[in-house]
């Protein structure tokens, strides 16, 4: 988007969610939002100042796939898959 006839781009930031908002667009309860969170299959973004957790448009695609997995996982296989494909985007290598 530019701004009149400058040179100067203007930044949209990105849309940021709130627990809340995961359990009202995912059929997730906010208890399994919590767990996921504290397991790592999902991560926060950001913290409010008041210490809320702040979610980025990338929790959907890793909710979905959690939910495509959940049939026939557990959420500790779940985990380790999460774990290695992770480790396999930042070049790590496990056995």
């Amino acid at each position: 988007m530019r701004a009149g006839n400058s040179n100067t781009m203007l930044r949209v930031p990105a849309k940021l969610y709130r627990i809340g908002d995961l359990v009202r667009y995912t059929p997730f309860s906010r208890q399994t939002i919590h767990n996921y969170t504290t397991m790592g299959l999902i991560r926060e973004t950001e913290w409010t100042q008041g210490g809320h957790r702040l979610y980025d448009q990338t929790v959907f695609g890793r909710l979905s796939r959690i939910m495509k997995l959940r049939k026939t996982k557990t959420l500790f296989e779940i985990q380790e898959i999460i774990s290695r494909e992770e480790s396999r985007r930042r070049g790590v290598h496990h056995n």
